[in-house]
């Protein structure tokens, strides 16, 4: 189902339906600062088996967190001093920082060497979804073998199996830049529409 919704000032109705959606095991397709995400519950089990299969990805590719803002993630995220200062200055933005998790992060959402990415959008309509779920929403790009999908509509026919694609007009066309913060170094992992010069 296609649903517009107001890309600077999400209608909460709209907001309450695909959280309605979310918390019954559905997937979404959602507009962040840079491409189109697919998400859904990250206590759900079968939601995140079901993005898996839809997007055809392999279990060893992780997924990220999108969380509201900088006070989420103590809970997800083991945070030192030094990487707090630097996401506090790249955040909310368009990047991905991948950090050593807590115990708090379901385990289909850590990797083997137990990290976890996080993502704090600049982005009226993911935050407000988050907000209104009270937990972080499951992450990925929308498209397949890393290419984007920035049209909703071409979301739609290539993921039958969402339960609700949101149209907004503000959606950017490159993907997030992907620091791995793990283990007390700055590495980045995929170059994308945050500038790097800053972070090393």
């Amino acid at each position: 189902m296609l649903l517009s919704i107001n890309p600077k000032h999400p209608e909460p109705r709209k907001i309450q339906r695909v959280v309605e959606v979310l918390e019954k095991g559905g997937l979404i397709a959602y507009p962040t600062d840079t491409v189109y995400g697919l998400g859904c519950d990250p206590l759900n089990k079968q939601a995140i088996d079901r993005l898996y299969q839809l997007k055809g990805m392999p279990r060893t590719k992780p997924l990220a967190l999108i969380c509201k803002d900088l006070s989420d993630l103590a809970t997800y995220a083991i945070v030192e001093n030094p990487e707090y200062r630097l996401l506090k200055r790249f955040l909310p933005g368009p990047y991905c920082f991948i950090l050593d998790a807590t115990r708090e992060v379901p385990k289909m959402l850590t990797t083997k060497q137990k990290t976890v990415g996080i993502r704090v959008p600049d982005h009226p309509v993911p935050r407000a979804i988050v907000e209104a779920l009270g937990r972080p929403l499951v992450s990925t790009t929308a498209g397949r073998d890393d290419e984007p999908l920035i049209d909703p509509w071409t979301i739609e026919e290539t993921f039958p199996g969402l339960e609700v694609v949101l149209e907004a007009d503000v959606c950017g066309s490159v993907p997030t830049t992907v620091v791995d913060l793990s283990g007390g170094n700055v590495r980045v992992v995929r170059d994308g529409a945050g500038p790097v010069d800053e972070l090393v």
